[in-house]
């Protein structure tokens, strides 16, 4: 059985892979409308599948309104947290007050534990 977000589409998403109740989603690169399709799919599959879809953001150097947008779309469907966002990330989430809507963790294994 595979799981969802299981395959590797260049550039922008790395190998998903199952995380305590969920499943962890990993983002690297410049995520704009231009690159994000693979990572919307992969989230999307997650999302469909999963209560808890954590996104490993510790490689993602920028994101723009659309890639925002993909994440508030998400955080709709399922239980979405954001796993160590980097300094270009926590200003557009605090920016636009995304920080507030989004459930940020400062690493991968906070947000699968949820503390």
């Amino acid at each position: 059985m595979t799981g969802a977000g299981d395959t590797h589409h260049e550039g922008v998403v790395g190998d998903g892979y199952p995380a305590g109740a969920g499943w962890v989603v990993v983002a690297h690169g410049e995520l704009d409308q231009d690159t994000l399709a693979p990572l919307e799919q992969d989230l999307a599959a997650a999302a469909d599948r999963h209560r808890v879809v954590v996104l490993d953001a510790g490689s993602v150097t920028f994101g723009d309104s659309s890639f925002l947008n993909l994440l508030l779309r998400v955080h709709h469907l399922t239980a979405l947290r954001i796993a160590a966002p980097g300094e270009q990330l926590r200003r557009l989430f605090a920016l636009t007050g995304a920080d507030t809507v989004l459930s940020l963790y400062p690493s991968v294994e906070d947000a699968v534990g949820g503390s």
